[in-house]
């Protein structure tokens, strides 16, 4: 039987300003009288959202803003009812939905974590017995008899996610809070949930704009889409999908854009013509299969001549994470810029990266070095599995390392030895 079921589940809101007394008043009395009145539009925050998940499952709900998931998880911790549809949830749930969400702001810590214990129905007993384990975790030993109104966004999220994760509920939800805490108190925590997860087979559901988190901890994942379900099943191929999708709006919007939008810094100096990608036999592309050749080409305008530039391309996901960069500053003899159209190429005799969307950045510096120009995001291109089924390649990461393999089971095995970039092309 499932831990969790939503059947059919909607939710409205009305949409538009409040109205004044003087307002409300004649609108009543419109109704008492049968006049028509203005109605408010109803605006679907969830539309028919149908799932079940199993006890021990740890679900990813990813989507764009205002797709809905903050809304689902209320109704799965009960702060919300549904318009139309059920919510069944058999157990406790440790919710941890917004800052501050499940906290007393007039109680200190330490009462909080005996009322959060208590809503939870765990014993006054069990609650002390865990008290020093929640106060170490939360880092707030100095504060924990203060008022929480008196604590930074940072502590209040220590305090809730401590007391969310120690409580063994047989339910815990997360959604995108983790991001206000700091980096250590993050990995501490992405250590927690790893460990309620693998040790303790926990149920998890977790709301994140971070799709690598999802993919790391959870085993299945649900997309919404305008308070709709885009997509149920396996991580990597609805994490994939989310990927496409926002790529694909993020291509839109960059042809809709004018170059000079894109995350460009610019001294004036010199100004980017084109920036394209070729293949081997020099063809203009925006897909490549991975460990391919790949040429990228620049052609910028320079108002004056500049000795010994140096020039860097740098491969960046649509999420702005950083991956690899490309410079000629090692290069001693390096030519220099004149005063009118330049063009320069890179080669890259293997494209080192995984199936995806990625985006190219340009630097340019003179000798000294200052910054003449830096744009990022200035062209996305798509690179695939080639002849190799997706299913077949590790499902985390986004750099290919060329490898050689070799099994030798038998001394006498030598003959097991193969490249695998041979088995690639």
């Amino acid at each position: 039987m499932a831990i969790i079921e939503v059947n059919h589940l909607t939710k409205e809101y009305q949409l538009g300003h409040l109205t004044s007394l003087k307002k409300t008043a004649l609108n009543t009395l419109k109704r008492l009288t049968f006049q028509p009145t203005q109605e408010r539009e109803q605006f679907k925050a969830l539309d028919d959202v149908s799932f079940h998940i199993k006890e021990g499952e740890v679900v990813g709900i990813i989507g764009h803003n205002g797709a809905g998931k903050s809304t689902l998880l209320k109704h799965l911790a009960y702060i919300s009812k549904p318009t139309k549809g059920e919510v069944i949830v058999r157990g406790s749930v440790a919710p941890l939905i917004e800052v501050g969400a499940g906290v007393n702001p007039e109680l200190t810590g330490r009462e909080n974590i005996f009322l959060n214990g208590a809503i939870l129905g765990i014993p006054k007993k069990v609650i002390r017995q865990k008290l020093d384990e929640i106060i170490e975790f939360s880092e707030l030993e100095q504060f924990i008899d203060t008022p929480v109104k008196r604590y930074s966004s940072g502590m209040t999220v220590k305090l809730g996610f401590s007391i969310a994760t120690s409580m063994d509920a047989d339910i815990l939800i997360i959604d995108e809070v983790l991001a206000v805490g700091d980096l250590a108190f993050q990995r501490k925590c992405f250590d927690r949930m790893e460990e309620l997860i693998k040790r303790q087979n926990s149920t998890v559901l977790i709301v994140s704009h971070n799709i690598r988190q999802i993919e790391r901890l959870c085993s299945r994942a649900i997309m919404l889409d305008h308070g709709k379900v885009a997509m149920d099943g396996d991580k990597t191929a609805v994490c994939e999908n989310f990927y496409q999708t926002s790529n694909t709006k993020i291509a839109e919007q960059l042809a809709k854009t004018h170059a000079d939008n894109r995350h460009i810094r610019k001294t004036g100096e010199i100004e980017l013509d084109t920036l394209t990608l070729h293949n081997q036999e020099g063809q203009l592309i925006t897909e490549i299969p991975m460990g391919e050749p790949l040429t990228i080409r620049c052609t910028f305008t320079s108002n004056c001549d500049v000795k010994t530039p140096e020039i860097i391309f740098g491969f960046h996901t649509t999420d702005f994470f950083y991956i690899a960069s490309m410079g000629d500053g090692h290069i001693a003899e390096r030519p220099d810029i004149v005063k009118g159209r330049n063009v320069v190429e890179c080669h890259i005799p293997s494209l080192p990266l995984m199936p995806g969307v990625y985006a190219l950045r340009l630097g340019i510096l003179n000798s000294v070095p200052r910054e003449l120009f830096y744009g990022e995001m200035l062209t996305t291109f798509t690179v695939h599995a080639g002849n190799i089924p997706k299913s077949k390649l590790p499902s985390l990461g986004i750099v290919y390392i060329p490898t050689q393999w070799r099994f030798d089971p038998t001394p006498s095995a030598s003959q097991n030895e193969f490249n695998l970039d041979e088995t690639i092309q």
